[in-house]
């Protein structure tokens, strides 16, 4: 974290990284390793590059999973 950043640049950076720890629960990954959901996004990023379908799909599944807030 840079020196210079704000109080209210850090409560957002922290809250971002809270949203994104929350996306790890939500999808069922709690207790993998961590190098394993690194590779995970790697890979997605990966197919989701330059492929707008594929984009679209993962959207799609991932707009689903948030309206089931059963979880």
């Amino acid at each position: 974290m840079a020196k210079g950043m704000s109080t209210e640049a850090r409560r957002k950076d922290t809250r971002e990284k809270i949203e994104l720890g929350g996306l790890i629960v939500k999808a069922g990954l709690r207790y993998e390793k961590r190098a394993l959901l690194l590779g995970l996004l790697i890979e997605a990023r990966k197919r989701i590059k330059g492929n707008e379908a594929e984009r679209l799909r993962l959207t799609a599944l991932g707009a689903e999973a948030f309206g089931d807030d059963s979880e």
